[in-house]
């Protein structure tokens, strides 16, 4: 048994896309559908859904980058 495992950075790369995206579907509903639904909403949560927001962006570029780029040439 070798000492190092082999990774799927494929898989890792379009998983941690596809969550990155998914977050940033969310933070927009929120700030979308949230104050419809349920009115004036506190200011935690339109920080918790900004930040949603930015970090889903940023999941999902660096995601690819990491994993199907950086981590390969490392290895």
């Amino acid at each position: 048994m070798g000492q190092y495992q082999r990774l799927s950075y494929s898989q890792y790369a379009r998983g941690g896309f596809a969550f990155g995206v998914t977050v940033f579907a969310l933070g927009i509903l929120g700030h979308a559908l949230g104050p419809t639904l349920f009115g004036s909403l506190p200011p935690w949560e339109v920080t918790l859904f900004t930040v949603m927001e930015f970090g889903g962006i940023a999941l999902a570029l660096c995601s690819p980058i990491v994993f199907a780029i950086v981590l390969p040439l490392i290895e």
